[in-house]
């Protein structure tokens, strides 16, 4: 039975750092010569982002949007009790619009969820955001929780698994899956050129779905058929996300791409021929734009038309790399399209792992 995507709705910080911005934070935080500095304005403008949210940026005023994200990020680095202390502040009110706007997207009433899976790599606390949208949606007490945590830019496609298991399950289940990243509280201090490119690409944001195996009488849905993972062997250093004393940090190679590219077909295509379907049969493409290198290598790869990832580029720009919550964005925007015939996610993370997920535009 397909997993039927009823509903869909993101959020995103109401105040935006254009990327101008974001580099004079940079500057203050990363570069220590002027050698420096014009590297990293060239690595800032190769990323293709234009703009993105933080919600350290969301206080009074009208003005100062530089000064407030240096009011956080100050002579000395954050430890991790204050921007854990910053993701209890924050996390739970962008969760809360991504959430309601996808169960009004759904016309599912709050009280038909029985279950609800949450997905960050950004923040842990305990009552979290699970018990925050219970609370405030007035979900059923009984709601079942999961949570897919510090699994990065790729677990809202394991959120969806998940979603699909429970849903097989039990043919009346009724999941809400919100993903929520708060990528501009781990920015890292120093001249360390992985963290900069990370520090470039990452923003906030936050999306959700509304999903069952049952039909969707009112409007076109999502459908998900099948999911699939791959981990590539000797990859595991290259990208990394681990906890430190001040924030988490993330380790980047710029070998990423191309160990991807070089283990991408051959796999995609054994998956899909599972599936009973040609890569060329692929009509739209979801794929997670964890930089434009990235995007690029995929095109290559697998031969797609770049208009195919054209969406995946447009939240690249418009909201920059909001993790996990990303790829959900990028499906809204497909479906907004009134795409038709199949469509395939992809996303990566650490391990270097890939996620992929096959749907069907009903």
């Amino acid at each position: 039975m397909p997993l039927i995507l009823h509903g869909i709705g993101t959020a995103v910080p109401s105040r935006r750092l254009s990327q101008a911005d974001a580099m004079q934070v940079a500057h203050r935080i990363n570069a220590e010569t002027p050698e420096q500095v014009r590297l990293m304005t060239r690595i800032y403008q190769k990323t293709k982002v234009l703009s993105r949210g933080s919600v350290l940026l969301e206080k009074d005023g009208d003005d100062g949007t530089v000064q407030e994200l240096l009011s956080f990020y100050g002579e000395e680095s954050p430890g991790t009790a204050e921007r854990m202390q910053a993701f209890e502040d924050h996390a739970g009110e962008l969760a809360l619009q991504a959430a309601a706007k996808a169960l009004s997207d759904s016309d599912i009433s709050a009280a038909a969820i029985t279950h609800l899976v949450t997905v960050s790599c950004t923040g842990f606390q305990s009552p979290g955001v699970d018990l925050f949208l219970i609370e405030k949606l007035d979900l059923s007490p009984s709601v079942q929780r999961t949570h897919i945590g510090f699994m990065g830019c790729h677990a809202a496609l394991n959120g969806l698994r998940v979603a699909h298991a429970f849903a097989e399950m039990d043919p009346k289940a009724v999941v809400l899956l919100c993903a929520v990243e708060l990528c501009s509280l781990h920015m890292a201090y120093g001249w360390h050129p992985e963290q900069v490119v990370a520090n470039a690409l990452f923003a906030d944001g936050a999306a959700a779905v509304v999903a069952s195996v049952n039909p969707s009488p009112t409007h076109q849905t999502l459908a998900l058929r099948r999911s699939g993972s791959m981990v590539i062997p000797n990859s595991s250093e290259l990208m990394h996300w681990e906890i430190g004393d001040h924030g988490f940090a993330m380790g980047l190679s710029p070998l990423v791409p191309e160990t991807v590219g070089a283990a991408l077909l051959p796999w995609l295509r054994d998956w899909l021929k599972e599936q009973a379907i040609d890569l060329e049969a692929v009509t739209s493409w979801a794929v997670h734009p964890g930089g434009p290198k990235i995007l690029s290598t995929c095109a290559e790869v697998l031969s797609l038309d770049p208009g195919l990832l054209h969406e995946s580029r447009g939240i690249l720009q418009d909201h920059g790399n909001m993790s996990s919550a990303t790829i959900l964005f990028i499906l809204e925007r497909l479906r907004r399209r009134e795409c038709s015939g199949p469509c395939l996610a992809l996303a990566f993370g650490p391990g270097l792992s890939a996620e992929v997920a096959l749907f069907d535009f009903q």
